[in-house]
């Protein structure tokens, strides 16, 4: 009988940088995948800068492709890809798109995707029958000029700033190229669907959290209120220091809470706004109650959920349209009960019911922020009751295992032979 060679299907997926420590819901996603049976290889625009990992990116097994991050870096490289992709069939109709994006977006970005995207095509993995990008900007692109070079399929993940910095004119594009698209909000379906001129291609798939890798905490019961100075409510925010996190507005309301509070203030994440947000924190003379720990990856995370009392996200809309979607650190705070203060922003009330496990003020009002906090810091019983409602809604409504299946099922069934 003979043997047969044919090489398993794979899924070529695009992603803007690979690891990376602040993306943990690809990471988790990419790893269900695998154990579901499906082939990957990841493609990264980028070479990773941080200097650590996280223990789920060492159970990926996919190999990963680093495309020319600058295609300066690696001319010969650029140039042999497009000795070989100029004789594709779809070449003609790829470059004809790039010219038309290309003059709606006359920018070095714009011509690096191109060039990527013809790497991408030279070098598609053996097996290849579909591309699969996350975010809807700069990977989608280069995702959808490969496709028309290979006249493979693609489809994407989008998430929260490539929705709301990109253009309408190409979101909409991109809708009518791609076969299907799942984002993670209610409110980017409502946005995107918006956008769509064929059929509805764009469904709701929540990232949710792999529970089997947060382990249910011990009963956890609140009891510190602010009043010992001996023994402060330890407050504690996860994230990058960027606009849309909102952590000027953090500080500020930080340093209007009474003065009889007993609090400490703990910060993991890095970002380029770090060095800003210190000098604020001393212009508030509140630095002696904070502790800037850094990008930290996740077991550290974890051990600090579990230590915390009040878990507070500020997240707002930057005036460049970026905001949070569903930060997955909020699901990461509820799995070990931390009361969560967060803002109304995007898809936050999704999953937080202000009043019943946990607390929502308006973005931009260090005011609305800092009595929230204080409501929470002087009730533990309150924190105590949010927390434990928090939890279990995260478990019957934001099981990873239930949204990812759903994602399993749209792609071709590439189980390794």
């Amino acid at each position: 009988m003979p043997q047969d060679t044919t090489p398993p299907e794979v899924i070529t997926v695009v992603l803007k940088g690979y690891p990376r420590l602040s993306e943990t819901f690809i990471a988790q996603e990419l790893l269900a995948l695998e154990k579901r049976g499906h082939r990957l290889h990841l493609v990264s625009l980028r070479h990773p800068t941080d200097t650590s990992r996280h223990p789920i990116h060492d159970e990926i097994k996919a190999p990963v492709t680093y495309l020319p991050e600058y295609l300066h870096d690696e001319p010969g490289r650029v140039i042999t890809a497009w000795k070989k992709v100029r004789k594709l069939k779809g070449y003609a109709k790829a470059f004809a798109t790039w010219r038309r994006d290309l003059a709606r977006d006359k920018s070095r970005n714009r011509i690096r995707r191109f060039g990527q995207a013809m790497v991408l095509a030279s070098e598609m993995p053996e097996g290849c029958r579909h591309i699969y990008a996350h975010f809807l900007h700069t990977p989608a692109s280069v995702a959808r000029y490969a496709a028309m070079m290979t006249g493979l399929p693609w489809s994407c993940s989008a998430h929260a700033k490539d929705i709301y910095t990109s253009p309408d004119w190409e979101l909409s594009e991109k809708l009518n190229d791609l076969e299907w698209l799942v984002t993670c909000t209610s409110f980017n379906v409502s946005h995107l669907k918006g956008l769509e001129t064929q059929s509805s291609k764009v469904e709701l798939l929540y990232h949710g959290l792999d529970l089997s890798r947060f382990s249910v905490p011990a009963e956890k019961q609140h009891v510190l209120d602010g009043s010992d100075g001996n023994a402060p409510v330890n407050i504690l925010s996860v994230g990058r220091a960027v606009t849309k996190k909102g952590y000027d507005d953090l500080l500020n309301a930080l340093s209007i809470l009474p003065d009889d509070l007993s609090w400490t203030f703990t910060h993991i994440g890095g970002g380029p706004l770090l060095k800003d947000l210190k000098l604020q924190a001393d212009d508030l003379g509140i630095s002696n109650k904070i502790d800037w720990q850094g990008a930290k990856p996740q077991e550290t995370v974890l051990d600090a959920l579990r230590g915390s009392d009040i878990f507070v996200l500020a997240s707002r809309i930057a005036d460049d349209g970026d905001r949070d979607g569903l930060p997955n650190v909020l699901m990461e705070a509820q799995s070990q009960k931390a009361a969560v203060v967060s803002t109304k922003v995007s898809a936050i009330p999704e999953l937080i019911d202000s009043g019943e496990t946990g607390l929502l003020v308006p973005e931009r009002d260090p005011e609305a922020l800092s009595a929230a906090l204080e409501a929470l810091i002087r009730d533990p019983q309150k924190r105590t009751d949010f927390a434990n409602r928090g939890d279990a809604k995260l478990r019957e409504q934001f099981d990873a295992q239930t949204w990812i299946e759903r994602l399993s099922v749209k792609f071709p069934k590439g189980i390794v032979r």
